[in-house]
């Protein structure tokens, strides 16, 4: 399939001008990417082959930078196994499947009956976690559901940073998790899941960054990825928690960034951890891109021809990042898949005037200053 050229039906923007060709894809996984030759544009031929299903939005955890800590989105619920299976073989070229939204996934104790049922369809799966409930039941549950990957959230390596964050001291029980699932690995023979820690990097805690990668090598822990604070950039009024301007990195204090990512890489290097960022790019050109940004950054985004988002309620969202990016929740709902089947949904008329203002001046909020004040 990936070597095919599927073309879209091309349209153009409200000022005349024809959508940009394709960006750079060969940093991004195979799942990601468009056939070269491929014209984007209102109508997308294809299924997603990346769709974003939050089993829960449930959380154990109050977190400074995340709105569910500060806004109420949708009905509290986790996905019972049939409900994720109705949605799940409504996406029949699904490659890659990631389990998380606004929530906590091992608060779904179906969960490893999910992660089975799609590895049975011969799908990559992976989620992030906070890992403050990974207890030795659900490290070998997760080894033995046949789980790629497990991501977990650690926003500072000393506890009193992490608890300011995260809104609990609970350091020392994600270290004991990342721990036992290595060894659990290690006992049962398997090579998955892939193990990681990513770090919402902000100005509270860049400076921990190195840290965080020697506690990876301590753990036994291969990679460590720096990802960028998304928060309501364009609505300052609407900003919460630690998720404001003043804290955010992106754009800023460009050589004390470069110094801390020069440490990380030296100790990469040493300690035989990947230190990387979030979207499959370097840190360093992560955070370089900030300094030159493009007119429309938004527009080498890929996601709404090859990705799809469900909430646990249903709701099917542009992207895993919008609800990050505008306090207008209600403008970012494209349909629901217990109401109506993904294949009407996904050319209905909201995707498809969401894809053609993409490539206007004026596209959906959730996309405006995607890439101006962080980067996909």
């Amino acid at each position: 399939m990936l070597s095919e050229i599927i073309p879209l039906v091309e349209t153009t923007s409200s000022n005349g001008s024809s959508p940009p060709l394709l960006p750079e894809q060969s940093f991004l996984p195979d799942a990601y990417r468009l056939p070269e030759g491929t014209v984007r544009g209102s109508y997308a031929s294809m299924q997603p082959r990346v769709v974003f299903i939050e089993v829960t939005n449930r959380c154990n955890l109050l977190c400074e930078t995340c709105p569910r800590t500060y806004f109420t989105r949708e009905p509290i619920r986790s996905l019972r196994y049939d409900e994720f299976v109705l949605i799940a073989d409504q996406f029949p070229q699904m490659q890659r499947a990631v389990l998380h939204g606004i929530g906590e996934p091992l608060l779904n104790r179906e969960l490893p009956q999910i992660i089975s049922y799609l590895k049975q369809r011969d799908i990559e799966v992976l989620f992030n976690s906070n890992g403050t409930l990974l207890t030795p039941a659900w490290q070998e549950a997760l080894v033995l559901s046949g789980l790629d990957e497990f991501r977990c959230s650690i926003d500072g390596a000393e506890p009193e940073t992490y608890a300011r964050i995260r809104g609990a001291n609970l350091l020392h029980k994600i270290e004991e998790g990342l721990a036992g699932l290595t060894q659990t690995k290690a006992r049962l023979q398997a090579s998955t899941p892939r193990v990681s820690i990513w770090c919402v990097a902000t100005r509270e805690n860049l400076q921990e960054m190195p840290d965080l990668v020697r506690m990876a090598a301590r753990l036994g822990v291969p990679e460590v990825y720096l990802q960028r604070m998304v928060y309501f950039g364009s609505e300052p009024a609407d900003q919460y928690g630690m998720a404001r301007d003043e804290l955010a990195i992106f754009g800023k204090d460009a050589d004390y960034q470069d110094e801390i990512i020069a440490e990380c890489e030296t100790l990469s290097a040493e300690l035989g951890v990947d230190f990387r960022a979030a979207g499959a790019r370097d840190p360093r050109n992560s955070l370089a891109a900030a300094r030159d940004v493009d007119f429309h950054p938004w527009q080498a985004c890929l996601r709404p021809w090859t990705t799809a988002y469900v909430t646990a309620n249903g709701n099917c969202l542009p992207c895993c990042i919008s609800p990050f990016t505008t306090n207008d929740y209600e403008s970012l709902l494209l349909g629901n898949l217990f109401e109506r089947p993904f294949s009407e949904i996904w050319n209905d008329y909201l995707y498809r005037q969401f894809r053609t203002d993409f490539f206007t001046d004026t596209p959906h909020k959730a996309c405006a200053s995607c890439g101006v004040f962080w980067s996909l």
